[in-house]
C-alpha cells in the first residue's frame, strides 16, 4: 500500500497521535509505541520541550530522532497568538517547519474560528512553515486552506474530545473527493471503529488524543486504533460491495449443486 507523503516525507503508520491527558510521560510513550504512530502533535502552550529546562522535557520520552513531532497551537484563539507560539516552536526544534495550526473559537466546544484560522495559515506559509490544519468540515474553507499552500487539511469529525464520532460523513466525502493534498480526520474519533470508517471514507490517516488517553486502557485502545486505521484504509482500497437493499444475493453459486 501507497505510505502516507505529508510535506515531501513518507510515512508507515496513517495513524498521527497527540501526547496529552496522559498520566506521566512514561504511559504517554508506551501508548504511542502501542499505536504505531511516527507523528506526534504536541501542544506548546502545554506541554514542555525546552521552554522549561526545571521541569521534565517531553522530548526526553519521545525524542525527535524516532519520532516526527508536531508542535500545536491548542489554547489559542486568535491568529496572531497561533502564529507565535508556532515561531516559537520552530526555535525550541531548532528550525522544525512542521506544525499543526489550530485556532479555537469558543473554549466550550473548541470549535475552530475558522476566519482566524485562515488568517494564521496564509502568514504561516509565507514564512516557510509546513501547515497542517484543524478546521471545520466545511468543503469550502477546506479547499482555500489547501489553495493558500498548507500541506495537509484536517477536518473534525465530531468536536474535540467529544468521542462521538464522524458526524457528518457527507461534508467528509466532499472534502476528499475535491482534494489534492492529504485529508486527516481531527478530533471526535472515540473508538476503533471510528477510525475505520475514517479511513473506509478515503481520509489519508487519523489524528487522535483523547480517545486513547481517556480509554480505560489507554496502551490497549492505542494498540486498537492501530488495528482500525489499518483496516479501514485497507478496506477503502479493496472497494466495498455495492449495496443492494431487498435483493438478496447466494454466497455460494446455485447451478451445479450436488444431488441436482
Amino acid at each position: 500500500m501507497h505510505q502516507l507523503t505529508i510535506a515531501g516525507k513518507a510515512y508507515r503508520s496513517r495513524l498521527l497521535v497527540g501526547t496529552g491527558k496522559y498520566k506521566d510521560f512514561a504511559e504517554t510513550r508506551a501508548a504511542i509505541d502501542a499505536s504505531g504512530a511516527e507523528i506526534v502533535t504536541v501542544a506548546i502552550r502545554r506541554t514542555n520541550i525546552g521552554q522549561d529546562a526545571s521541569q521534565p522535557n517531553l522530548l526526553d520520552a519521545i525524542p525527535p530522532s524516532k519520532f516526527t513531532i508536531l508542535p500545536n497551537t491548542a489554547g489559542c484563539y486568535t491568529a496572531d497568538d497561533a502564529v507565535r507560539t508556532l515561531r516559537l516552536a520552530r526555535e525550541l526544534l531548532d528550525g522544525h517547519p512542521l506544525c499543526k495550526l489550530e485556532v479555537l473559537g469558543d473554549p466550550t466546544n473548541l470549535f475552530p474560528n475558522m476566519p482566524e484560522t485562515l488568517k494564521a495559515a496564509e502568514t504561516l506559509v509565507k514564512e516557510g512553515f509546513q501547515v497542517m490544519v484543524y478546521c471545520a468540515d466545511d468543503p469550502i474553507q477546506c479547499k482555500m486552506l489547501e489553495e493558500i499552500g498548507c500541506v495537509a487539511v484536517m477536518p473534525l469529525a465530531s468536536l474535540i474530545g467529544s468521542g462521538m464520532g464522524i458526524v457528518n460523513p457527507w461534508n467528509l466525502r466532499l472534502i476528499i473527493d475535491n482534494a489534492k493534498v492529504p485529508i486527516i480526520v481531527d478530533a471526535g474519533v472515540g473508538t476503533a471503529s471510528d477510525a475505520a470508517i475514517a479511513m473506509e471514507l478515503g481520509c489519508d490517516g487519523v489524528l487522535m488524543n483523547t480517545a486513547i488517553a481517556h480509554a480505560k486502557n489507554p496502551i490497549l485502545m492505542a494498540s486498537a486504533m492501530k488495528k482500525g486505521v489499518e483496516a479501514g484504509r485497507e478496506a477503502f482500497l479493496a472497494g466495498r460491495m455495492a449495496r443492494k437493499y431487498y435483493s438478496a444475493d447466494p454466497s455460494s453459486p446455485t447451478s451445479g449443486l450436488i444431488g441436482s
